[in-house]
């Protein structure tokens, strides 16, 4: 099972912030990410569990 990922240029358009912002929500432990190498990537779960005011959980 593969879940979809998403980069933070995506999350970004998708919430209509800034990449910063979604940087700052992941340094804050607000936005569930993993660190590629030197890039972020964002489960698209994790992005749905932020909207809806929930905690991710990984599978």
């Amino acid at each position: 099972m593969h879940e979809e990922v998403l980069t933070v240029a995506e999350v970004a358009k998708l919430l209509r912030v800034s990449r910063k912002t979604v940087e700052k929500l992941i340094y804050a432990k607000k936005l569930h990410a993993v660190k590629v190498g030197r890039v972020w990537r964002i489960p698209r779960a994790a992005v749905e569990a932020f909207l809806e005011g929930k905690e991710y959980r990984e599978p």
